[in-house]
């Protein structure tokens, strides 16, 4: 990043800049009490389930955040996921997040308080259902128990539209609202026919279903088209393939998702986790694969939302 070198001799006065920006001392000040105790800049990454990606994400980012930028204080914060994310950085509960375009309205000003850091990568629908299951279309769900997500996640708000223009609303699905640990458990134990959950490839705890048990995942391909229709065109078909559960590879419903920031979070601090958000890629794909898809130049397609300016910084001089 031009000005802001990454090596280690430069961090410490990286930390000061960035600490003078939120506490509104002057940097002379700043130096002259550098070895007195200063309150950490807390930074709350709100993710979702512990078996999901953006928790992963965020885990591995936390790690990135404090580890290289002393002063800062990084935690992530176990959510349903999309929707509450937003909910939390709007009102102040964390000051980053995971979500879905889906989530966002396209209205302008929907969502005040809320910005965008980066476009990080697609989820992708999944719809499972045991290996040995009646269950081969959307349509076999008529009559059928089926997990539509938690309340407040990004899942139930694709799938929810998914059913509807389907014509499977109402009460012709048996709806439940559970997270992905509890759809997880519930499948496996019959209370539950099918569960629908939206994340990155591949999702852990599908993966360990899947070579605990044996998994179907149902091809929602045909339904891309409908959903574009019918709501705004954030959607996209994706493939899963075999490789990632060792299940027949299906073709589905996939749509961006973002790291979001508040409004109000400074200009230096978001500008350096956007610089880290991008120059530790490698490191962010260990944690999970879904990471490293990451780049600069699709990083800056965050409609509706607009970028934070610090990001917004970060790419104009880097151009991506």
């Amino acid at each position: 990043m031009n000005g802001v070198p990454s090596t280690s001799g430069r961090r410490p006065a990286v930390a000061l800049a960035l600490l003078a920006v939120l506490v509104g001392a002057a940097m002379p000040a700043l130096v002259a009490c550098r070895d007195e105790k200063v309150e950490p800049i807390r930074i709350r990454i709100a993710t979702g389930s512990p078996t999901a990606v953006y928790h992963a994400f965020g885990e591995s980012l936390a790690t990135i955040l404090n580890r290289e930028l002393p002063g800062v204080q990084a935690s992530v914060v176990v959510t349903a996921a999309s929707a509450e994310n937003v909910h939390l950085v709007a009102t102040g509960s964390a000051e980053l997040g995971f979500t879905q375009a889906d989530v966002l309205s396209g209205a302008p000003n929907a969502h005040p308080g809320v910005v965008a850091v980066a476009r990080v990568y697609d989820d992708l629908l999944h719809l499972v259902t045991t290996a040995g299951s009646p269950v081969r279309t959307l349509a076999d769900l008529r009559g059928r128990r089926v997990s539509v997500g938690a309340p407040g996640s990004g899942t139930g708000i694709t799938a929810g539209r998914l059913l509807d223009v389907a014509g499977l609303d109402g009460g012709v699905v048996q709806r439940e609202r559970l997270g992905l640990d509890d759809s997880v458990a519930a499948l496996r134990e019959g209370r539950l026919d099918a569960f629908f959950f939206s994340g990155g490839l591949p999702v852990r705890a599908i993966e360990q279903l899947a070579g605990a048990t044996g998994i179907r995942l149902v091809d929602l391909g045909e339904w891309t088209e409908p959903l574009r229709r019918s709501h705004r065109e954030v959607y996209v078909s994706r493939d899963i393939p075999s490789s990632a559960y060792g299940a027949d590879p299906v073709t589905t419903v996939a749509n961006p998702n973002y790291l979001v920031v508040g409004a109000d979070v400074p200009e230096a601090l978001v500008r350096e986790v956007t610089r880290l958000l991008m120059e530790r890629r490698e490191e962010l794909a260990a944690a999970h694969p879904a990471a490293g898809r990451m780049s600069a130049r699709s990083a800056i397609a965050t409609v509706p939302l607009p970028l934070h300016p610090g990001a917004a910084a970060w790419y104009r001089e880097n151009k991506p």
